[in-house]
């Protein structure tokens, strides 16, 4: 593997765990339902991005292999 295309591997495995930890955040996490509601929707809104630019990413590193 290339040094920039591991650079997109680091990147993607860093992006899942932040997602996954703001995804556990607003599922399971009480204070989440204390904050106010627009923030919720920030954060819900943020998760959704990062989900979808993990897939992108989880794209470019399939088609390294191609």
């Amino acid at each position: 593997m290339q040094p920039h295309q591991q650079r997109v591997v680091d990147e993607k495995t860093e992006l899942d765990k932040k997602a996954t930890a703001l995804s556990e955040f607003i599922g399971r996490n009480p204070i989440f339902e204390t904050l106010d509601p627009v923030e919720q929707e920030r954060l819900k809104e943020q998760c959704e991005v990062m989900c979808q630019y993990s897939e992108i990413l989880g794209a470019r590193i399939a088609a390294f292999a191609a």
